[in-house]
């Protein structure tokens, strides 16, 4: 998951959580103890980009879209696989290119419509002719990466869609066609991104109608005021100024039981210290990204601290178009051998956090424990650089601000940590603060003017291409690099049917990756979220897809 704030005076924050409070506030002071259970407000690091999934590619956008949308195929609970959503089975033919989903039926959209085969067909036909701004990788992003290009590609650079066509056979069957086989389907069906929307709504809000340009996205009405899904929460306000979304339940929900909660509430606390705060003053009732230090007081006060498992890995890029010299593998080896990451691991990570040794966590089929190993070796860091005539280098280090990410807990305190290994080594560090978004994300993904940043990925489906596939399987800016064997490699592991077969060209592919070396993978981190002490029934998921329609006070 891309993947994605201001910080603020802790008492500001701790008056805006007040403030917005006020709705459950008010319950409690109305009457009974009943009204005052009817609200749980969710503390997060930063607002949602946009509400309609299709348009996302942060973190915090899909943490609302989860409850609103339904995808065809769901995440087990707390887990990975994947399981029946709005699709109760699917099957693919003789020559693996097309699946055909038998779909729930009796199922409603919120606003009162039905769900069929036709809607299904709508939404992939929205998504596979769109056009113009809707073709920009920073506003399709997940559809680019799971299907690649459109019906007609506005850009050479897109490569041709996986997508084919979706054909209606009744109203609660429909064929999904793929140019080829891929081992993106089904799975990556399971991600926010391709939840399913109203038809209806889609056409009076006009969801397609993305303005402006590539650097001032404009979004319908429908991605900010009008999602429209079938999930357990229907959206009912995004209050900007308050820094909150909120959410009521769907009493019409078909796909277990209802909310247990009536209304959710996404309240905006971007400092990590006033959301601890605002949990033990009562202003909220949950909120995610605990510090690593923060997990056992917490714990020991009585509060509901679950621990994610980890899914996830942050990396250091090197962009080996940004200095002509990090285009010299023995600089990047250097890199490698100059960063202390178990010193980072056990100093600014949570309790159960590793070195990673591949750009996926263990749990993923295709982790392969043989590949090159980096070992800390300052010597040996000094060594390289010198035979490569790069004993001087000065590399422009990129840095996020305002974020705290679930591989990331402070972004500061891990710069000063890799960029002090560095210069011990005789690398001289520019450092480059920027805020997360859109200022980070779009320098760090774009053009050639980083050397050195770092980010992560926290696992969409527990496939190896969602990974290493994301990372490396195409000519990207973050790395600046063009690899053609690689990217081919990735080509044949994607379309291998043969589930050993894939597993071992993964294999094959993170020891390529690793002797390769386009940036350094650092570690693997199980980020925490705690809930107040009477707040029970939400189980952590690695996806980050808790069901908060299974929440409860007791």
């Amino acid at each position: 998951m891309r993947a994605p704030r201001p910080k603020v005076a802790l008492a500001a924050v701790a008056v805006a959580a007040l403030a917005v409070a006020g709705c459950a506030e008010s319950n409690r002071d109305e009457g009974s103890s009943e009204s005052k259970k009817d609200t749980l407000v969710f503390g997060v690091a930063g607002d949602p980009k946009v509400l309609d999934p299709s348009l996302a590619s942060d973190g915090e956008s899909f943490r609302v879209s989860r409850q609103i949308f339904e995808t065809l195929v769901s995440a087990e609970e707390g887990g990975t696989k994947p399981v029946p959503g709005l699709a109760e089975s699917w099957t693919p033919d003789a020559t693996g290119t097309v699946w055909t989903f038998k779909l729930r039926s009796g199922v409603k959209f919120h606003d009162g419509t039905d769900f069929n085969a036709e809607a299904v067909c709508i939404n992939f036909d929205r998504w596979y002719n769109a056009k113009g701004l809707m073709q920009s990788p920073d506003v399709t992003a997940y559809w680019q990466d799971v299907m690649g290009g459109f019906a007609k590609n506005e850009s050479p650079d897109l490569p041709p869609s996986l997508f084919k066509s979706c054909t209606v056979k009744d109203a609660t069957t429909v064929d999904l066609a793929f140019t080829r086989v891929s081992s993106k389907v089904p799975s990556a069906l399971m991600l926010t991104a391709f939840g399913i929307h109203s038809p209806k709504a889609l056409q009076q809000y006009d969801a397609s109608n993305v303005t402006g340009s590539a650097t001032d996205i404009k979004y319908p009405s429908y991605a900010t005021e009008h999602p429209t899904g079938t999930g357990p929460y229907k959206f009912k306000s995004w209050d900007v100024a308050n820094k909150t979304v909120t959410l009521e339940r769907n009493d019409d929900f078909s796909g277990g039981p209802k909310a247990k909660i009536k209304t959710l509430i996404y309240k905006t606390i971007s400092d990590e210290n006033a959301r601890k705060q605002a949990l033990r003053s009562g202003d909220i009732q949950g909120y995610d990204l605990v510090g690593p230090a923060d997990v056992e007081p917490l714990k020991g006060e009585g509060f509901n601290v679950l621990t994610r498992p980890a899914f996830n890995v942050l990396y250091l890029a090197i962009n080996q178009k940004g200095n002509p010299k990090l285009a010299d593998l023995k600089v990047r080896q250097a890199i490698a051998h100059a960063l202390n990451r178990q010193a980072l691991v056990d100093s600014k990570l949570p309790p159960g956090a590793k070195v990673a040794l591949n750009f996926l966590p263990d749990t993923v089929e295709g982790f392969n424990g043989e590949v090159t190993k980096y070992d800390y070796n300052p010597e040996k860091a000094k060594q390289l650089l010198a035979e490569a005539g790069a004993s001087n280098l000065t590399l422009k280090f990129h840095y996020p601000t305002e974020v705290t990410r679930p591989y990331m807990p402070n972004p500061k305190d891990i710069f000063e940590l890799l960029s002090a290994d560095l210069k011990a080594v005789g690398i001289n560090v520019q450092a480059i603060p920027l805020k997360w978004s859109p200022d980070y994300l779009n320098a760090t993904t774009s053009g050639s003017a980083h050397d050195l940043h770092f980010l992560g990925w926290t696992g969409d489906y527990g496939d190896a291409y969602n990974f290493i596939g994301t990372f490396f399987d195409r000519p990207k800016d973050e790395w600046g690099y063009n690899n053609p064997a690689l990217f081919e490699k990735f080509k044949k592991a994607d379309t291998t049917a043969d589930q050993a077969a894939r597993v071992a060209l993964y294999k094959e592919l993170n020891a390529d990756i690793m002797n390769f070396l386009p940036g350094v993978p650092i570690s693997h981190s199980p980020p925490a979220l705690v809930f107040a002490k009477d707040v029970t029934g939400i189980k952590a998921s690695p996806l980050t897809d808790e069901k908060f329609e299974t929440a409860e006070f007791k």
